[in-house]
């Protein structure tokens, strides 16, 4: 019964981070709740806030145009920690700009076996990004905040086969969805980066 108690109350609280969308300090700089990894994917220099944050009503939503160079949307300090890992390689099947404008990026080298990071950035209403954002609060148990304007869910566990954290952070804001998932890739400030390049 406490479960379902706080299971609901995530939800509610979710719904509410999305309709205000941004305590008042949504684009400061101070520390966060984060997982316990190294990766910015999980761990955004600009999310100072908490699920307990009380929200703020928010500007009209303004169209944001999808990306189209997975380098281009990343700082020169991320694309230095990335160092030589492959991007886009065939072997990792669909990548690039996709049909509907989705840009997929896909940093990993075809000779590891876990080592990874996939970005997907997608256009996703309001409506929808409520549910899924709340199916994974509820369900999977991620940890949601509202940093930089947007709604940030993210969650990392330990890897199955390999000792490595995997992970995954999602960033929604503007009807744009920034969905990342990785394994023992995790440079610092990835996710910060790609929400600078598009929103700022």
């Amino acid at each position: 019964m406490n479960a379902r108690l706080a299971a609901g109350a995530a939800a509610l609280l979710l719904t509410a981070v999305l309709t205000g969308c941004g305590p008042s300090d949504a684009g400061g700089s101070g520390g966060t709740p984060k997982p316990p990894s190294s990766d910015e994917t999980t761990a955004s220099p600009g999310a100072s806030d908490s699920p307990t944050a009380s929200p703020s009503p928010t500007a009209t939503t303004k169209g944001i145009a999808l990306p189209t160079d997975c380098r281009a949307i990343l700082s020169e300090d991320v694309l230095s920690q990335l160092g030589d890992t492959p991007l886009n390689d065939a072997a990792f099947g669909p990548s690039g700009v996709g049909s509907d404008g989705t840009l997929t990026c896909i940093w990993a080298d075809p000779r590891a076996d876990t080592t990874r990071l996939v970005t997907t950035i997608s256009k996703m209403n309001r409506g929808p990004a409520l549910d899924m954002l709340n199916a994974l609060v509820t369900n999977e148990g991620f940890a949601c905040f509202t940093p930089d304007g947007g709604t940030r869910c993210e969650k990392t566990w330990q890897n199955e086969q390999y000792p490595v954290t995997d992970g995954r952070t999602l960033f929604w804001r503007d009807d744009v969805l920034i969905d990342t998932r990785y394994s023992n890739l995790a440079p610092s400030g990835y996710t910060s980066a790609i929400i600078a390049h598009l929103f700022d």
